[in-house]
């Protein structure tokens, strides 16, 4: 089928477009629904500003669209991005979240488009573990659970990364995945990327319990 990639930016949404790539499917359009609110109910919103860089790096055709983040009406604006799109289905990161899967679900049905989830029901630290066997490099951008602080910003996933999301989640019940909003990522590299992307700039922003990274400066560098 032809998909279109709901993409962030972020870990999940990437792993999901190259798994869909790997059961057959082509990619033919990414789709980035930027939120107007830190706190959107579906939408990933650290660093959206980069996702042009990101489709500039794995060869796509970008469509952008603002969303209001307020739950429920931010649905509409998915649906009318999605709706000017000649495609067959939308491939989407979700990994246990009930709200998001359901609502994309409700959008491809209302539209005539298929939902594909190729994550759904995955198990967390089983699952950082095939990313990174596939390739997928992604940093830490914002962070807001107990036991991951300051030091966390900007941290690479890898082993040793994912071995202490783990010790977190037996400590403080943290998903390793970050599925219940615990940590964003943004994706540095991929196996479909003819490029990866380098920070040249970035600020750490801490606010009492939580943070995030501002990325000011990045580039699609030779791989």
């Amino acid at each position: 089928m032809r998909l279109a990639a709901l993409c962030s930016g972020g870990k999940d949404s990437a792993y999901a477009m190259w798994l869909a790539m790997g059961d057959g499917h082509e990619i033919s359009q990414m789709v980035a629904m930027i939120p107007e609110r830190p706190d959107s109910w579906m939408f990933h919103r650290p660093n959206t500003h980069l996702v042009d860089l990101f489709a500039k790096c794995a060869e796509l055709p970008l469509v952008k669209a603002k969303t209001s983040g307020v739950r429920e009406a931010e649905l509409g604006d998915l649906k009318k991005a999605l709706s000017g799109i000649e495609v067959d289905g939308v491939v989407s990161g979700a990994i246990a979240s009930t709200y998001q899967k359901s609502r994309i679900e409700r959008i491809c049905d209302e539209l005539g488009l298929v939902s594909v989830t190729p994550l759904w029901g995955r198990e967390p630290v089983e699952l950082l573990e095939k990313m990174l066997e596939d390739g997928i490099r992604a940093i830490i951008t914002s962070v807001s659970a107990e036991g991951l602080d300051e030091k966390w910003l900007g941290r690479e996933i890898d082993r040793g990364c994912v071995r202490d999301l783990t010790e977190l989640r037996d400590r403080f019940g943290v998903d390793p995945a970050g599925e219940g909003g615990e940590y964003e990522t943004l994706v540095l590299d991929a196996p479909f990327f003819s490029k990866r992307i380098e920070i040249l700039k970035a600020e750490k922003v801490w606010e009492v319990d939580s943070g995030y990274i501002i990325v000011e400066r990045a580039e699609a560098k030779d791989k």
